[in-house]
């Protein structure tokens, strides 16, 4: 006895975000209804086939003769084409109102029982008696057997067709979830673009007004080169920690020329760890943040240290500075653009989820650091999901 698929074509389609989910599973039945055409028919040939060489070997071990068996085959022909019939309807039915498609799908499992129980008792009645035909208690044993075998067969459709609705519901949620969340995480990305320019342009603004013309012209070169950069990286993609760092030193050049000296960058990347990918801007808007609490505010500026290591599977990143340390605001966002430290913890938690490690220490002594632990993936996730 096989069960159908569901009709609706429109439902075939599976998105990658569900194939990854069911490949996470021990046992799936997704592939197998991925074309749903195929998988009814392999369920009605195996199911009635099987059925077939049960009541055959039931038949032979009862002492009927082979040529007893072909009211069994010829049982099972008229079962496969009745469930043919019924799948039909029974797709016509599910697109009706619930209440009427109830009464028919009854209505037409009652009427499907009774006419294959007329022909299975006809049939039978051709090596039970010498006169063939239809008696009352031929009748009602074959409606036994018939209404047993076309409700299981029904209950068995209905059954992998309220699966596959919800597995398919399921895929929607999970394809509606992962567009909020690439959404989500391009709105914190774009988040970073004017809040660097509103610094840079009004330094160039500054130096414009002072007439200094060829360090304005050098500034806006750097700007050009920094912005070709981050408008060429998707907002949701990932970057290797070598090109983060590239861009990151293309950022400083452009603040090196309003802090000169003040402002003494240091560098410490493991080459172990150069091709793992993070999420792309990640570190610029820490570094700011060193600028902005720690060069800013001291006459003297400040040393910045920004480090990458690989220790195991696990990425760590820290960028300390030698500043005052943790004051009030510090940790939060910047009350200007609402851009900051905030940013950086929400997009980690929208690319990793749990898998990550974000904390902010200061020390008595003065100085302010931001470690980050990411796992290590040499594989843009990001843009596979999307």
């Amino acid at each position: 006895m096989a069960t159908p698929s569901v009709s609706s074509p429109g439902s075939s389609a599976v998105n990658s975000s569900a194939l990854n989910s069911a490949r996470r599973l021990p046992f799936t039945a997704r592939p197998f209804f991925e074309n749903k055409a195929r998988a009814f028919w392999i369920l009605q040939a195996v199911g009635w086939s099987g059925y077939l060489l049960l009541r055959g070997v039931v038949s032979i071990s009862n002492g009927l003769s082979l040529d007893g068996v072909i009211p069994v085959i010829v049982e099972a022909i008229v079962g496969y084409c009745i469930t043919l019939l019924l799948s039909t309807m029974y797709g016509q039915y599910r697109q009706m109102n619930r209440l009427v498609g109830i009464f028919l799908t009854i209505a037409t499992l009652a009427a499907a029982t009774f006419l294959y129980a007329v022909l299975d008792a006809f049939t039978f009645s051709f090596i039970a008696t010498s006169t063939p035909g239809v008696t009352l208690t031929r009748l009602l044993g074959s409606v036994y057997v018939t209404f047993t075998v076309l409700f299981g067969w029904s209950a068995l459709y209905f059954g992998i067709n309220f699966y596959l609705i919800v597995e398919a519901q399921i895929d929607q949620m999970e394809h509606l979830e992962n567009q909020a969340s690439s959404a989500q995480l391009a709105m914190l990305r774009y988040q970073l673009n004017p809040h660097f320019l509103f610094n840079t342009l009004n330094s160039i603004s500054t130096l414009v007004l002072l007439k200094q013309t060829e360090r304005a012209n050098a500034m806006l070169s750097r700007l050009s080169s920094f912005l070709r950069y981050t408008l060429a990286n998707e907002p949701t993609a990932h970057v290797t920690v070598a090109q983060e760092v590239d861009q990151l030193k293309l950022y400083l050049e452009i603040e090196k020329m309003r802090f000169e000296d003040r402002m003494r960058p240091k560098f410490d990347i493991d080459p172990r760890a150069e091709r793992a990918r993070l999420p792309s801007l990640l570190l610029q808007p820490l570094v700011e943040n060193a600028i902005k609490y720690a060069v800013t505010p001291q006459e003297e500026g400040a040393d910045i240290h920004v480090e990458v290591r690989l220790a195991g599977e696990r990425v760590q990143i820290a960028v300390s500075d030698t500043g005052p340390g943790l004051i009030e605001g510090r940790i939060g966002s910047s009350h200007s653009t609402g851009v900051g430290l905030a940013n950086i913890r929400d997009r980690l938690v929208q690319a990793y989820g749990p898998d990550h490690r974000f904390e902010t220490r200061s020390t008595p002594a003065g100085g302010f650091s931001v470690e980050i632990e990411i796992p290590y993936q040499l594989e843009d996730v990001n843009r596979e999901a999307a």
